[in-house]
This record gives structure tokens, C-alpha cells and sequence, in this order.
């Protein structure tokens, strides 16, 4: 099938070469012309395990294509996907100007039968805004659209894990498909029913409901994953007030199948694009209807509070003066298999070290560069409080001389460390894992004082 993608970011870019792979002709657009040239070149703008091959193969087979010309990808494409970014507005809400600006765009362009598919996170309604800034574009090229027969505006929400998005798109859970009860939504439904006709050969995934539900099962999953990482940090502090284990008691709680394993693990706290920016914008979206949200928000003011959570302990150990110590830091992304540095912890506590007189070295696989250009940012481009904060291009590197070691990303290289070696270089042994990788009394007896998230019974 011939299928365009507007958007070449995170969502897009996967969307693109995963539809590629399975046969589909595929065109990717963006106003960036930097960035599709790169693309073109089989260069990838972001870290993504197994994107960068996916991408270079399907453009050698000539399955997947870049290009600026909004006008190519309009008319290519009898799908085409609108993955623009809806970064979060000075108020909380959803900022749809990209979303706005390619619906007008496929509006004043199209010449046949077209399904619009919202790809991007949205907030409930968008459908229904998107047909009629398409529609309003039609009408002012004398277009009939009398009962929207000339398009479909359908709702796919993505349900894609940064780190793990390639084999979550290929290997869907579900795909939720939003459309209107019209012959165009008829149509449209038939077309995306042939699209992912691949992901249901022994499994049928696709459930079809109204767009405003599928736009709203979006961000209530979001809410849903961010409430649980939430509650599970309440239970670790509270593990650490009463002596107890949160990994037993996670054990013992996931054990249950009303419940299950997933997202039980204590931490310091959520960050990427999609938890603070989706939960937010639902947030927003209740108030714009007079609803208040009691949950979601103290999921997210327990998720800021957590972020802080190893910088309170470097402060009740060492005081607020760190004048003249050194701390190191292993991973700096708000996840592994990433670079993403959107809202992560590490750049919190970081900066808490920085402003008291620390000095820090930091190791992270892929996000280093990201990572400098967030601190600047951060810091207001303080050079002096800079100065103090210095990149390692080895994870041993980032203990030598320091006064503890804090761990913010739970990366593969991080689980199985020479323990012994890095007691030897270490000005003092302590160890803060905030992602709970290591056994607490294995590090005891290893000789380490070992601070985990909710573990202190063990310690």
C-alpha cells in the first residue's frame, strides 16, 4: 500500500520504516531539510536500537523515501499519517500548531480519497478538528464535501517504548483504531484493516472504537503506567520508614493477577516525553471540561518529589555544603537504550550537586552529548558551575577519587561491574542506586555502603 508519514521525529520515523519493512511504499515528510538529507543517507537523528538497519535497508529497496515536498507526500500516500510533535503549551496543554499545520496542508492538496490518520498524541477531540480544518481547506477549493466522502480522519494512537519501539511496533499489544460511523469512516476502516492486516495473521489485535475513546485510551494508559511507577515509589519510602523490602514486596504484589509484575519497580521517579507531558495534558483537558483529576495529580507531584530522591541522601550523609567532593554518576537518560534526556532525574540531581560546590563525572552509552546541552540549558549557561562537571567516555572513569556513586539509568554495562576495582578507586565506598540493580548484601560484603530505593531492611 502507498502510505505518508508527516514527521520524521520519534513516532514518525518508526511508523515510516516498520510500514517499509512489511512491503509498503512509503514516503516520509518534514519542513527540515537538514534532517531528511541525513535521513536519505540512512542517518538517524535519535538513538534507537535497530532503527538505524531498518531504515538504511528500506531505503536501498527503495521502500522508504524523504523528502520536503509536502505536495509529493499529499499525493502519494492513500494513508497518510499526521506523527508531528504536540510538545506541552506554557499552560500545561497540548500545543497542536504542527498537528493544525499538516491537516491544513493535506487539506488544500489532496485530490482523491484520503485516510488522515492522527498518529501524534492528542487530546481528545483532535479528530473531530483535524476533518474540519481539512474540510474548511477543501471548501475553499469549491471541493464537495457534503458527508465527508472526499477523506476519513481516523485516531491510531502509538503505544511505542523509546529503547524498544521497533520490536513494540512490529509486536503490538493492540491496535486501537478511532473512527466515525460514515461511509468514509467505512472505507477507511477497510484500508487500515488491509494496513495491519500483518500483525493480526494469528492474533486479531485491532480493536475498533469512536476516535474521542481511542484518543482518550491513549492518554489514559500514560496515566495509568505513571500512576502505578508512583504508587510503587510510595511503597519503597515507606519500606524504608518501616525496615521492610520493597522487592519483596514487589514479589509479592505482582504475584497477584489482578495486578501483575509490570511497572512495580521502584526508582527515582519517571521522565521522558510521554509520562509528564501526556499526564498534563490530561490534566488540562479535565479542567477545560470542570473535572478535577485527584490521582493523576498525585502521581505527579509524587513522581517530582522521588526525582530528588538521591540528592536528598547525598545531602543527609554529607551535608548541604559539597564543597570539594566528587561524585560520579552512571547513566544520565531518563531510561536505557536511549538518549532521550527529556525530564530525566539525573538532571535534577545533577544540577542540586553542581549549585552546593560538587564536583561530578558522568558516564552514559549514548546520551553524553544530549546530556551536556540539557545542563547548559539548565544552568542558565553558568561556565563556572560547568567547569565542575565533566563527561567520561568509560564507566570507570566516573568512580576514580569520588565520594559516592549515584545510578540513574539501569543500562546492561552497569549490572556486572569489577566491584572490587572500584572500591580500590573510590574515595569512599558508597554506592546510591536509584534503579535497585545490585543486591544489597552483596554489596555489604563487598564493602560498600549500598543505599537502594525502598531496600534498607536488607542493608
Amino acid at each position: 500500500m502507498k502510505v505518508s508519514v508527516f514527521g520524521v521525529g520519534y513516532v514518525g520515523l518508526v511508523t515510516g520504516a516498520c510500514l517499509a519493512e512489511l512491503g509498503n511504499q512509503v514516503v516520509c515528510i518534514d519542513i527540515d531539510p537538514e534532517r531528511i538529507g541525513r535521513l536519505a543517507q540512512g542517518q538517524i537523528p535519535f538513538h534507537e536500537p535497530g532503527l538505524p538497519e531498518m531504515v538504511r535497508n528500506n531505503v536501498d529497496a527503495d521502500r522508504l523515501r524523504f523528502t520536503c515536498e509536502a505536495d509529493e507526500g499529499v499525493g502519494h500516500g492513500e494513508i497518510i499519517f499526521i506523527a508531528v510533535g504536540t510538545p506541552g503549551a506554557a499552560d500545561g496543554s497540548a500545543d497542536l500548531t504542527q498537528v493544525r499545520a499538516v491537516a491544513r496542508t493535506i487539506g488544500s492538496r489532496m485530490d482523491a480519497f484520503k485516510v488522515v490518520v492522527n498518529k501524534s498524541t492528542v487530546p481528545v477531540g483532535t479528530a473531530d478538528e483535524v476533518e474540519q480544518l481539512i474540510a474548511h481547506e477543501l471548501a475553499q477549493r469549491d471541493h464537495d464535501v457534503t458527508g465527508g466522502a472526499d477523506f476519513a480522519v481516523v485516531s491510531n494512537p502509538e503505544f511505542l517504548k523509546e529503547g524498544v519501539a521497533v520490536g513494540d511496533f512490529m509486536r503490538p499489544d493492540r491496535i486501537i483504531l478511532g473512527s466515525s460511523e460514515t461511509p468514509a469512516g467505512a472505507r477507511a476502516r477497510v484500508l487500515l484493516n488491509r494496513l495491519y492486516a500483518p500483525f493480526n495473521r494469528h492474533h486479531d489485535r485491532t480493536l475498533h472504537m469512536d476516535r474521542r475513546s481511542a484518543e482518550l485510551t491513549k492518554y489514559a494508559a500514560n496515566a495509568m503506567l505513571a500512576t502505578r511507577i508512583s504508587f510503587m515509589n510510595e511503597i519503597a519510602n515507606m519500606a524504608d520508614s518501616v525496615g521492610a523490602d520493597v522487592d519483596a514486596v514487589r514479589r509479592g504484589i505482582g504475584s497477584d493477577s489482578r495486578i501483575g509484575p509490570s511497572f512495580l519497580y521502584a526508582g527515582t521517579g519517571y521522565g521522558g516525553s510521554c509520562f509528564p507531558k501526556d499526564t498534563q495534558a490530561l490534566l488540562e483537558t479535565a479542567r477545560a471540561h470542570g473535572l478535577s483529576m485527584h490521582l493523576v495529580e498525585a502521581a505527579q507531584r509524587v513522581n517530582q518529589a522521588q526525582k530528588g530522591m538521591l540528592l536528598r541522601h547525598v545531602l543527609a550523609r554529607m551535608g548541604e555544603d559539597l564543597q570539594g567532593l566528587t561524585f560520579g554518576v552512571w547513566g544520565l537518560a531518563f531510561k536505557p537504550d536511549t538518549d532521550d534526556m527529556r525530564e530525566a532525574p539525573s538532571r535534577d540531581v545533577i544540577c542540586g550537586l553542581l549549585r552546593r560546590g560538587a564536583r561530578v563525572l558522568a558516564h552514559d552509552p549514548v546520551a553524553m552529548p544530549n546530556a551536556r546541552a540539557c545542563l547548559v540549558e539548565d544552568l542558565a549557561g553558568d561556565a563556572a558551575l560547568m567547569a565542575n562537571f565533566s563527561l567520561c567516555y568509560a564507566p570507570q572513569d566516573a568512580v576514580a577519587g569520588v565520594d559516592a556513586l549515584l545510578i540513574f539509568t539501569e543500562w546492561k554495562a552497569y549490572r556486572s561491574p569489577d566491584f572490587e576495582a572500584m572500591r580500590g578507586v573510590m574515595r569512599q565506598p558508597l554506592l546510591l542506586d536509584g534503579r535497585n540493580l545490585y543486591e544489597p548484601a552483596q554489596m555489604r560484603e563487598l564493602g560498600f555502603q549500598y543505599v537502594g530505593i525502598g531496600r534498607r531492611s536488607a542493608a
